[in-house]
Order: structure tokens, then sequence, then C-alpha cells
């Protein structure tokens, strides 16, 4: 197995190192059939082999060229295309996964993979690859350098291995050691590369220079930015690897989806910084880490004096910088630690009198840390401990939170039983407040039928939104789910899968009932890979809301809510093909006629292998909801209304080929929100009751609301080099909210673009260096 050549990574396969190694053949289907043997025809053939470079590995993957599927995408974006998977464990525990994978078209995508967090293709390595087509179907070259895997200094090692191959055009995957995919995380069905030696891990040392520069336009104003910063990633032992971003520049992480919240709780995004995606499995523990708070709006607010105004409060804390450690020990240890720093924001007051601005601090400089070690064992469980902290200097807010964590699993992998203790700590204006939350379940997870049953824990002072994510507290429910599906396909279904989940709510304090929801749903996928689903929802009797009336101990009933909807998503393989979505639901309420209905529809078209484009179009009317419209003398008053949601996006693709591409994303969004003349009190058994002598002309502010988003990124990418990129996007945004509900799209898209728009142009070049390559030359140089 061990080579001292290395082949020249073409895909020709004509090196002499690959003529004498040992083969890997006799693949087995593993869905949608269970160990269904290759045919002739579709066989695949392994070779691989390791020298002081790296692990290398050569495909043959037989086919009838013809039909095998290459739509060209960019890295990470799976598109209507074949595929081979490279999986290597290092540590051979079953739980923790590295995967390169190697489109036909000659793309790649690689990830880490474990029972906790799935697939993270927000990892990225460099590593080089080759694919060619062939008169039997089409075959590869893969290097994969040290860098890109973490293994101890022993002197012989046993590494975990699979191969595996994917046909798009029946969704058939095929491994090379079989695996039972009705029990347990796929790791541990894995071969075994044995007696590996004589290797030493290199330096891991990556250095990710960059430059940005940005052109802002609105109107006639004009501002420029330079940025030059670093990313950087280092190996501090075998195991161990230090990430950090030096003088961070986000300027072309894609614009949020905003939507007009009229719900009691805060609107989040997923992240779009890379940094904050990438590599972040252990921090994910217990859901106490949502990478947004880190350079998120000014916590603090600015305090005016009498015959002041807030004139500029900024939107967002600038990160000085971040960094992360993590990795895995050989023993199963994994540890993992998080910093980051954010400087100090102010906002600016301009005085009535004399036109003196002077300047508020509303966030203090801040840094925000986090601390995981996390202990598997048996290749199926693990225990952990987790604490985050935020504290900013000054008499700012500080908070820390410490979580212990299990997940444990039976040796035949049928059983589980997963639990979670969290307490949070908050220190703000010298007083301390200290909450709990826990969570257990215990689940049968193998085969056909499975269950589980939970219970869910938060307190009122359960807080962990400095750091984490936490849209309400004051919560003791209990849940129950049973579900039933298919492993093989039947003479009508290639799969199905059918469920059913209740969860009984009540409040942590006072312990009173807030109501039930039940959920029933089918997924089917048919022979011919079309997918379709039905779902059915109820919330049977009274419901109590408490946190819609915005008012401590104040609660709001409906009742009978029920909601059907049902999908078809067409099979994608086709040049065309669409995703239809809908959903009807109404209250069977005395004295209430309020109903709601949704209809998404996204046609797809594959013009060929390079150009593809998604045209999504939503629209969600509800006739007569009620809900919270604003306070009159700190009482809640609500209202019903007619609300209309209109939504077009746009998304297109242009790949030349794996290596540089167009990406096209549009987006309108237009929200409006139509109160009827008169308003409702909430009264203090939970009722409302229709005031006649409250017009909604009374209230403070015009509760309607006419709501308007449009934003365009257009972005070129170009991969220069293994790991060096120069990109450059196009972007406008506009925005509009205001109290004219009655105004029509015409109307309103008209006035959306009297404004003046802003324009951004911004070009970053982004070089990869390894030092060990670098150093390399620089003693080949020498010699």
């Amino acid at each position: 197995m061990r080579q001292e050549a290395s082949a020249e990574i073409d895909g020709v396969l004509s090196d002499e190192v690959w003529q004498n190694l040992d083969v890997a053949s006799d693949f087995m289907q593993f869905t949608p059939n269970l160990n269904l043997a290759a045919t002739p025809d579709r066989k695949t053939e392994v070779k691989l082999y390791y020298n002081n470079e790296g692990v290398f590995v050569s495909a043959k993957l037989y086919d009838d060229p013809a039909k095998i599927m290459s739509q060209n995408t960019i890295r990470d974006e799976f598109g209507q295309t074949d595929y081979f998977t490279l999986v290597l464990n290092p540590n051979n525990d079953a739980q923790n996964d590295t995967q390169f994978i190697v489109f036909s078209s000659g793309t790649q995508a690689d990830a880490l993979s474990s029972p906790s967090i799935g697939q993270d293709f927000g990892w990225n390595a460099v590593w080089e690859s080759a694919v060619k087509k062939t008169s039997f179907g089409w075959q590869l070259e893969m290097k994969i350098p040290y860098r890109t895997l973490r293994f101890p200094k022993t002197d012989i090692q046993t590494w975990g291995v699979q191969f595996r191959r994917y046909f798009r055009r029946e969704r058939s995957e095929y491994a090379w050691n079989p695996i039972d995919r009705t029990k347990g995380y796929e790791g541990l069905y894995h071969g075994k590369l044995l007696g590996i030696k004589d290797l030493a891990p290199p330096l891991r040392l990556n250095l990710y220079p960059f430059t940005t520069g940005i052109v802002n336009t609105v109107g006639d104003k004009t501002s420029t930015d330079f940025k030059l910063g670093m990313d950087l990633k280092y190996g501090i032992t075998d195991n161990l690897t230090l990430d950090a971003t030096l003088i961070p520049d986000f300027s072309q992480a894609r614009f949020d989806d905003v939507v007009l919240n009229l719900g009691p709780f805060e609107q989040t995004f997923a992240e779009q910084r890379q940094f904050f995606t990438e590599g972040i499995d252990l921090f994910t523990k217990g859901n106490l880490f949502f990478s947004r708070r880190v350079g998120s709006a000014p916590t603090g607010s600015a305090e005016l004096n009498e015959n002041e105004t807030l004139i500029d409060r900024p939107s967002e804390v600038s990160l000085i910088n971040a960094l992360k450690m993590s990795g895995r020990l050989k023993s199963g240890l994994g540890v993992g630690v998080f910093n980051a720093v954010t400087e100090s924001t102010k906002a600016t007051v301009l005085g009535t009198f004399g036109n003196r601005e002077r300047q508020v601090e509303v966030e203090p400089l801040s840094n925000y840390n986090i601390l995981v070690v996390d202990q598997q064992f048996n290749r199926n469980s693990s225990v952990s401990l987790i604490n985050t902290n935020v504290t900013r200097s000054g008499s700012f807010r500080d908070a820390k939170v410490t979580g212990a964590l299990f997940n444990l699993i039976n040796n035949s992998n049928s059983y589980s039983l997963a639990g979670e203790f969290k307490m949070s700590h908050i220190n703000e204006a010298a007083e301390n407040t200290t909450g709990f939350s826990s969570a257990l379940e215990v689940a049968k997870i193998s085969n056909q039928y499975q269950f589980a049953l939970g219970h869910t824990y938060a307190d009122e002072k359960y807080d962990i939104n400095d750091l984490g994510l936490l849209l309400r507290n004051n919560f003791n429910n209990f849940s129950a789910n049973a579900s039933y599906r298919i492993f093989e396909p039947t003479d009508n279904f290639q799969s199905y899968n059918i469920s059913f989940s209740s969860q009984y709510k009540q409040l942590a304090s006072p312990n009173t009932y807030t109501g039930l929801e039940l959920e029933a749903s089918l997924r089917i996928n048919s022979l011919k890979l079309d997918t379709y689903g039905f779902d059915i929802a109820m919330e049977p009797g009274r419901q109590f809301d408490y946190f819609e009336p915005r008012v401590d101990g104040r609660f709001f009933i409906y009742e009978n809510f029920t909601s059907f909807g049902g999908f078809l998503s067409s099979n994608y393989n086709r040049t065309f093909a669409i995703d239809i979505r809908s959903n009807v639901n109404t209250f069977f309420e005395s004295g209430r006629e309020s109903y709601a209905y949704n209809v998404n529809i996204e046609p797809r078209v594959r013009f060929n292998d390079y150009f593809f484009m998604v045209y999504s179009f939503t629209f969600d009317n509800r006739i007569n909801d009620r809900g919270f419209a604003s306070f009159l003398e700190e009482e809640p008053i609500f209202g019903e209304r007619d609300r209309e949601i209109l939504t077009n996006s746009i998304s297109a693709n242009y790949n030349f080929n794996p290596f540089h591409g167009l990406k096209l994303q549009l987006r309108h969004y237009w929200d409006t929100v139509l109160y009827d003349d008169f308003m409702y009190n909430l009264n203090l058994n939970g009722r409302l009751s229709e005031n006649r002598n409250l017009p909604k002309a009374d209230l403070p502010n015009s509760p309607d609301i006419n709501f308007s988003t449009w934003n365009l990124d257009l972005n070129y990418s170009w991969q220069f080099a293994p790991g060096s990129f120069l990109t450059a996007l196009y972007r406008n945004q506009l925005f509009t909210n205001n109290d004219q509900a009655q105004n029509n799209f015409e109307t309103t898209f008209t006035n959306l673009f009297q404004q003046d728009i802003q324009h951004t142009v911004s070009v970053r070049l982004q070089y990869f260096f390894d030092v060990n390559t670098v150093s390399s030359i620089f003693t080949s140089e020498k010699g």
C-alpha cells in the first residue's frame, strides 16, 4: 500500500505506480435496495496507496457513457451529477469521518461527517482531483494531502475507509464495504486500512491572505474601501487545529431573506460568513452557539437627555478578530475553544438646542468565548460539557451558560437515551439571574418501526441569547412520536415514510396547561423518482398563548386550529422539473371566521450541463387573522387583519467548468397587513372583545403595514489555483416600510424603485499558501 512515487493527478491512470496495486471492487447497493451486488456493466474498481505526500486514489467507474449525468456546479453544490466518495477516518472511531467527493463533471465537494451533525459541507479543504470520460464510463484520480487530515504520530496505524458511488439517474448508491442503513451511523460499516506506518503528521500551517476592494454608490454619493486581511489554519498538535481570521472581511456575504415579523419573537437568519460555518461541529453541542450573535446589533440603548434625539445607531458591531481551536484525540476526546472580540460601538445623539452632537456607547469592547469537551466511546455514544461566556467591558451585561449532555446508544444500535442539563447566569446592573433547562429523550432508532418519548423544560430565568438562540423560555413540555418506513422498494414505491407526533405543552411557572399539538405526515418516493407528501396538524380545544400579548401573565385564547397541506416534487433529472407546495388552515371557533392558504410554485430548468435556473413564486393569504396590534396606555390592543404576502425570486447558475462560473440571486418580497377599522380589547380571561369606541386611527401608530424589499446578487468566482479564488460581486438593495397597506402591487413596486438604489461592487482576491509547499520550493532551489 505504501509507494514512493507520486501519480500525476490528471485522470489518465497511466502512471506506473497504479499498475500493481490491489483492487477494491465488488460494490454492494445500500439504497434504494439493500445488499444488491453491482452488475458487471456498472462495476467499480478502486486502488489506493500512500506516501510521504498524502493518500492517492484512482477509480474506474464502469457505466454507459450516454447515461452518465454530469451537470457543472460550483464546489460543494450537488446537481444532477454522478459522483464518487472517498471516506477516511484516521481515528477509526466510526463517528468522525472526512469525506472527499468527486463529481463526474470534475467538481469537488468535501465534508466532515458524524452522527451528531450529519454532513458539514461548510468545511473546506484543499486537495487535488481529475476526471476523464472513457469508452467504458469515467475514471478519476485523487490526492489527499495530510494537511487535510488529523491523525496521531504512531508507528503503526489503522484507519477507517469507505468507497461509495452514486448514480444520479436512479438515485442509487453503492458501497465497497456493505452498509446496513436500517440501523446505526454509516461509519460503523467502514472497512479498514491496516498497517499504515512511518507516517509523520506534517506541519499544518495554511495561510489565506486576501484583499478586497469595495465601491458603494447611493444617488450621487460614492464611497470606496480597501481591505487587507488573512485567515490561517495551524495544526497545534497532531489532532488539534487552530483557525483564525485576522482583520476579518465579510463584505461578500450574501443578503439575508428578510421578512415582515409580526410575532413576539425575534427574527433570525442563517449564518453567511464562512469562518462561522466551517468546522463548528463541536461548538453546536447543546444548541448554545448562534454565531450571528457575534457582530450583531448593539445590545445597549442610548439614554437621551431632555431635548436630544438619536440620529445614528449602528446596525451591527465590527468584529476585531476571531479564532477557534478544535480537534479529537485518538482516545475519542474532542476539545473545542472559540474566541472572538468585537469593538466598542457608539451611537450619535443630537441636541435640539445648538445642534451639538455627542457619542453614546451602545456596545462596549466584548469577548465571546466557548469551551467544549466531548468524549466519544463505544463507537456510537458520547458525553459532553460545554461553557459559553460573554464578557462586556464596563457596566454592560455579562452572561455565561454551562451544559452537560449525553447520548447513549446500545451495542446493537437499536435504542438511544439522550439528555441535556443546562444553566444560564446573567449579571446585569449588579443583579445576578440564574436559569435552568433540561431535556430527556428515549428512542427506538432502528428498523422500520421507530418511536421516541421526550420531555423538555426551561424556567422563566433561563436565558442563552447573548451567544445562543432561545426564542422563548418558561415551558414544561412532553412529546411523543412514532414512524414507519420501508428500506427497500415495493411494486409501487421506491420508499415511503409515515410519521405521527404529539406535544403536550405547559408553562414551567405557573405549571399550567397551554396547549396540545398533533401532527401526521406521509412522504412517498415513486418508482419514477417523483416525491410527494401530505401533512395534517391540529391543536384541539382551547390553546393559551402567553406570548402574543407581550405582557407577562396575560394570555390569548384560540381554539381548534387545523392545518392541511401537501407537496409534489418532480424528478430533478428531467430537463424541466417543478416543486409545488400548498397549505390551508382554519380555526373551528365560535364567533370567528378565519382561514389562510398559501401556495409555492418553483419551476426549474436545466438548459444544459452548464446553465441552470430556478424561479420561485409564493403567495400567502390570511383572512381575518387575529393578533397583537399595539399598546394603548400599557394595555395590549389586538386587531383582526387581512394579510397578503407575495414573494418572487430567481436563482440562476452558469458554470463554465468546475473552476469558474456566474451565479445570480434576485428576490422581491411584498407583505401587506390591513386591520379592520375597530380594534379589540384583550380581556383578563384571554378572550377578545370588539371595542367600537377604539378605531385604529386612535392608536399611537397606525398598525397597517406595507413592507417591500428587493435585493440582487450577481457573483463571479474563479478558482485559479487550488484553494485560491478571485470573486467579483455586484449587488443592490431596496427597502420600504410604511402604513399604506391599501396600495396595490404595481404602486408599491413603483414607489420602491423611486428611492436611490444602493449599488455595491466588490472584488476579492484570496490566495492559498501551504507552508510545507513553500518551504519545499526554497529547499529545492537551495539544493
